[in-house]
């Protein structure tokens, strides 16, 4: 997922509006983590993407396992989604070892990421096994709200309050951004990503819920 372009503002406050007593019981899950967030890391944002990046690494694995045994289990295409899925879980992986680099994140914060992902893990396995069109819902909401934070993270390097220090090489490879690219860039393109990812699971939600694709 390589954008490189800054988001016009409509696209950037795309919302799905909750239809559904499971929309809303899913937005509310995420807005419920987005709370704890919030007061946890306040303004530190690197802190706050990787621990972010941890959970949502995990959703495209899962659904494109259980999209692939489906499949396999009905003898029937997958219509493209294992692939997406697969490549968001790679793509929020880089995501991680981005601003792992950038972070720095202690001994404490590495203990969360494995406590976070494993709890997530479950959570979510269990939950699109049982109830796939929710599960891809949780994951556009949380989307969602990613947008929303690393535009903030945007407004505080551009008001200087964050340092816009040195792209990591890592994200210059994987992007192929400029061999000068700084913070600010790599931020960017994230956030691109996270819209694309956004617009897809709410995307696969919709098809489900038409029964386009069970």
């Amino acid at each position: 997922m390589k954008h490189s372009k800054e988001f016009e503002p409509d696209l950037l406050q795309v919302h799905h509006v909750p239809h559904s007593m499971n929309d809303r019981a899913a937005l509310r899950v995420v807005k419920t983590m987005r709370f704890f967030a919030d007061r946890f890391f306040a303004n530190r944002y690197g802190h706050r993407a990787v621990v972010l990046e941890t959970v949502a690494a995990v959703p495209g694995m899962v659904g494109g396992l259980l999209q692939h045994l489906r499949a396999i289990r009905h003898i029937r295409d997958d219509q493209g989604w294992i692939k997406e899925l697969i490549e968001e879980a790679d793509n929020e992986r880089m995501h991680l070892m981005t601003f792992i680099q950038i972070a720095q994140p202690s001994r404490f914060e590495r203990t969360l990421i494995m406590v976070a992902q494993a709890v997530f893990y479950n959570l979510y396995f269990f939950l699109y096994l049982l109830a796939p069109k929710t599960a891809h819902r949780v994951v556009g909401y949380l989307e969602e709200e990613a947008v929303i934070s690393y535009s903030h993270y945007l407004e505080e390097i551009d008001a200087g309050r964050v340092e816009n220090v040195a792209a990591p090489q890592i994200a210059i490879n994987y992007w192929k951004l400029p061999s000068d690219a700084r913070l600010r860039d790599v931020v960017v393109v994230v956030r691109a990503d996270e819209a694309h990812h956004r617009d897809t699971n709410h995307h696969f939600a919709n098809q489900i819920a038409k029964g386009v694709h069970s």
